[in-house]
This record gives structure tokens, C-alpha cells and sequence, in this order.
């Protein structure tokens, strides 16, 4: 079944999926994506003709499918969990794509979550087909290796939020506004990083877009291991009231890397000239391989102490708010790219964040542009009033009926 113009709610989306739970067979595999929608399917295949990115047959194989077009992103981002929720299920994270090498028990239900190349962040047409048909190639040999050791087994292939996104046409444009906004508010994915010791919460962590590049050519998306799955080891992360430390350890992120280490090291300190403690985020490390180390000073990053700290665009580029300055030839190899960071490492209360200290000022480079112009503007036309003013007429004037105006010089 199709279900055409429904956006499935998460209570719908459980029901839907109530049969692969009480069948004999209870093997399931998650294909997840950051970004899919089923419009991709027809775009990319009829935009560039015999470079068609999905060349598997399941689906029509299959001997019963279901295809939803639009479901709720508050359903797919908790897919995961109301999976694990739903029976005793064996999780395995499959990140370094070799499903041959791993062990699957037939006898007891097991979920295989299988994270796919993320789409690249600068949505170039050409990039994302490349990455599309990469997927579909992983898609491919994972079900053909399991199907070859005559396991059976389901599929389920989604993404964390829509790749597109489609505005109504039929409604007033009064109410244009409002439909952007709430679509704004449904783009928010997932709930931030809690990192606990035993009944403190030390660090609060979110970003809607966490992503390294390695020797400019290897990107690594480290967004869903981090807040969906969880797939992250945090127990090295460390806190007191002067100093805290985000320690994110990730086994085989990408193949050719077997381990990586993300380290935020922030301060909390007293200074006298405003009177009152300041929280910063001093340094980033990176440790690849528990060799390569990489280090980063940072630049504007840094709130009261009571309130946590959010910048829209945080990395390495020169362009951004709040930069990642290299502090050694190794980090030079790096790039970081971090969207829509808000952290918290000191005063958490009730596991949420404090009032958020962004990294942008209220002299934005629009409002200076602003202030400029109309500065020129009005100095024309105080110019252009002034010289109006000062337009005197003559106070002698020639009558045409009368003698001849005569103006003596030594008058």
C-alpha cells in the first residue's frame, strides 16, 4: 500500500510497523540517511537520465512492502527508540559497512543499524547523486549478504528529516509566515547530549550539524552517532566548577580510521572587570588513532556563567562567528563544521539549557551596512536642504515699459 497525501503520524507509524514485530522471522535492518524524501526517488532518476542512483530491486522483489511518502519527523527521529522499545532486540551499529565479518544469531530477533554516507551540506546536485548511488551500493550488498547466508530478514530505509520541503500554494499570505516557522521549529531533530555523573548533569551538548573533513577529502558526519544513535563513548568527559571536559569517542567513524576523540575543554573563571564568572570554551582537540593529535584555540566563544552558549555556525572557516584556529601543523589537516551549536558545561539546572548567549552581536554586518547608508542618505540631503537655503533672488529687477535700467559702477 501507498499512502498518498498522509503525513503519518508516530502513533500511526507504530501501528504500520506492528507486523515486523510479531512475525517468525525478526531480523531487521535500519538503513538510515540524514536526509531523504520520496521525492528524490523520481527527481534523480529522471534528471539524469541512464545515471539512475537506485538500481535495487527489493522493493519490487519483496514479497510485501510498504511505502510511506511523508511521515512525521517527530516519528523518524524516535524511530530507533520505539524500535528498541517494541522487544528484546540485539542492537548492533554497523559502521564500518562489513557486514560479512559480522555475527548474526538467526534464532534471536536482531537489529542491524546501518548508518549511510550523509548527503553533502552544500546540497550541490551532482555531490548528492554521487552520494545517493553510494548508498544504494551499500543498501545492495548488505541484503545481498544476508540473503546469501539464507537469513531472513526486513528493511526498513528512512532518514532523520526530509530533504524537501513542500509549502502549500493554497494558502492566504497572511498566514505565509506562520507556516514557516512551524516548519523551522519541526527542523530541531533530536534532544542535546546529557553527559551525567552520577546525579549531576555536567555538560549539555547539541548541534544540528557536527562534521569533520580529514586531508580535505574525507567528510565524516558524526551528527547521528552522536545524538540519534548514541553510538558515542562519553565516560572520559570530566567537570568541576572551574573546569569541564566533552570527551566524544567514536570507534571506526569512517573506514581507514579505527578510533577518534573530540575533546571541549571550557573554563569557568572570575573576572574583575565585569564582576562576575565567565564560562569559555578555551580548546578543541582531536585525537585520531590515539596518535594524531590536533589542536584548536577558540575565538568569541565564551557566556555568563549561569547561561549556555549557541552560535549558528561554529568550524574552521574564516567566515565564521565563532572560529577554530589551529594550534598545530596537525590541526591544519582538519576542518570543522559545526551548525547550530548551543553548550553548556557549568550551573545546568533541571537537564535543560540556560538562557542561550549567542555568539551574534546586536551590530550585525547588516545593521552597520544600514546605519552606514542612511548616514550618506541623510548627509545628502542636509546638503541638499542647506544649498537650497542659501538661493538668494535679485533685489533690482528691469521694468520693459519704464527707461532702461541703469547700473553705474562706482554704485
Amino acid at each position: 500500500a501507498v499512502h498518498e497525501g498522509q503525513v503519518v503520524s508516530a502513533q500511526d507509524l507504530t501501528v504500520l510497523l506492528q507486523p515486523l514485530f510479531t512475525q517468525n522471522s525478526r531480523n531487521l535492518v535500519l538503513f538510515l540517511q540524514d536526509r531523504l524524501s520520496i521525492d528524490d526517488f523520481t527527481y534523480f532518476s529522471e534528471s539524469y537520465g541512464n545515471k539512475n542512483p537506485f538500481q535495487n530491486e527489493i522493493l519490487q522483489s519483496s514479497p510485501s512492502s510498504l511505502v510511506l511518502p511523508a511521515v512525521d519527523c517527530k516519528a523518524t527521529r524516535y524511530l530507533l527508540s520505539v524500535l528498541q522499545e517494541s522487544g528484546d532486540w540485539k542492537l548492533t551499529n554497523v559502521t564500518n559497512l562489513n557486514i560479512s565479518q559480522l555475527e548474526v544469531n538467526a534464532s534471536n530477533p536482531n537489529l542491524l543499524v546501518v548508518q549511510l554516507q550523509p548527503l553533502t551540506s552544500d546540497l550541490k546536485e551532482i555531490s548528492t547523486l554521487e552520494t545517493i548511488a553510494e548508498n544504494d551500493k551499500i543498501i545492495g550488498r548488505v541484503t545481498m549478504d544476508l540473503q546469501e547466508r539464507g537469513i531472513h530478514f526486513s528493511v526498513i530505509y528512512t532518514a532523520v528529516r526530509p530533504s524537501r520541503i513542500s509549502r502549500r500554494t493554497d494558502v492566504v499570505a497572511k498566514l505565509r509566515r506562520q507556516l514557516m516557522a512551524a516548519e523551522e521549529e519541526d527542523s530541531l531533530s533530536y534532544p542535546p547530549l546529557n553527559v551525567t555523573i552520577g546525579n549531576y548533569t555536567c555538560t549539555l551538548f547539541y548541534a544540528s550539524n557536527f562534521s569533520l573533513k580529514v586531508n580535505r577529502s574525507v567528510l565524516i558526519d558524526l551528527t547521528n552517532a552522536t545524538f540519534l544513535t548514541q553510538n558515542v563513548d562519553i565516560s572520559a568527559s570530566e567537570c568541576s566548577d572551574s573546569n569541564a571536559t566533552l570527551s566524544l569517542k567514536y570507534t571506526k567513524p569512517v573506514n581507514g580510521i579505527s578510533s577518534l576523540e573530540i575533546r571541549f575543554l571550557m573554563t569557568n573563571k572570575f573576572y574583575e572587570v565585569s564582576a562576575r564568572k565567565w564560562s569559555t570554551l578555551d580548546s578543541v582537540e582531536i585525537v585520531q588513532d590515539g596518535e594524531k593529535f590536533a589542536k584548536f584555540n577558540v575565538s568569541g566563544i565564551s557566556a555568563p556563567a549561569e547561561y549556555s552558549f549557541h552560535c549558528q555556525l561554529v568550524g574552521t572557516n574564516n567566515l565564521y562567528p565563532a572560529r577554530l584556529v589551529p594550534s598545530n601543523s596537525e590541526a591544519k589537516n582538519w576542518d570543522v563544521f559545526i551548525s547550530e551549536l548551543q553548550i553548556q558545561g557549568f550551573n545546568i539546572i533541571n537537564n535543560q539549557f540556560s538562557y542561550a548567549s549567542d555568539c551574534t552581536g546586536f551590530f550585525t554586518p547588516g545593521i552597520w551596512m544600514g546605519l552606514v547608508t542612511s548616514v550618506i542618505l541623510l548627509w545628502i540631503l542636509t546638503y541638499g536642504i542647506h544649498m537650497v537655503m542659501q538661493l538668494t533672488t535679485n533685489n533690482r529687477f528691469d521694468d520693459p515699459k519704464g527707461p532702461a535700467l541703469s547700473v553705474p559702477q562706482t554704485e
